[in-house]
């Protein structure tokens, strides 16, 4: 896959096991029957970063209200995710694509070789697990949560309802 192209909705997202700790392990396929976000992002420490994560960190309860599990991926190690996750109070997993360095930001297409880093990337996996929205953003921009919730929104639940409470006000501008 060409550098920049991420990969498409309609695609079956890869499957992968990272550490979330030092000692703990997060397998995608884990969390089939629910919907994931994954936000793959350059690194931990960096400004753009920092305010991205902490922005889907404090919109925990609109992510847990569409039963949706974010998940946080960088290339970098699982002792930088640790130390970032308790400065900034991350409660949502933050993966470490470290060794091999990028293979999984790499099978999603999310990953820029010349700076040895992930892209910043999101993707939003139906219960299936299969990709029904993604958008690359520059790495100096943060790419914000409105894609992200549109989508989410869009997903059928498994008794065929709609994941939108027709009284939750989801105006873009109520979001950040």
């Amino acid at each position: 896959m060409p550098e920049g192209q991420i990969l498409a909705a309609g695609t079956t997202a890869p499957d992968f096991s990272l550490k979330s700790a030092p000692d703990k392990t997060v397998r995608l396929s884990d969390f089939r029957g629910k919907p994931v976000v994954l936000a793959f992002y350059p690194a931990d420490w960096s400004p753009v970063c920092g305010d991205q994560m902490a922005l889907y960190n404090e919109m925990r309860e609109e992510f847990e209200e569409l039963d949706a599990q974010v998940l946080g991926i960088s290339v970098d190690g699982a002792w930088c995710h640790a130390a970032f996750a308790k400065d900034r109070k991350i409660r949502f997993p933050l993966l470490s694509d470290f060794e091999p360095k990028g293979a999984i930001s790499r099978a999603y297409g999310a990953y820029r070789a010349d700076d040895g880093v992930s892209e910043r990337a999101l993707f939003v996996l139906d219960a299936d697990g299969v990709i029904r929205w993604s958008h690359l953003s520059p790495p100096a921009v943060n790419p914000g949560a409105d894609g992200i919730f549109r989508a989410l929104e869009s997903l059928p639940r498994r008794d065929g309802q709609s994941r939108v409470d027709a009284t939750r006000d989801t105006a873009p501008e109520a979001r950040a």
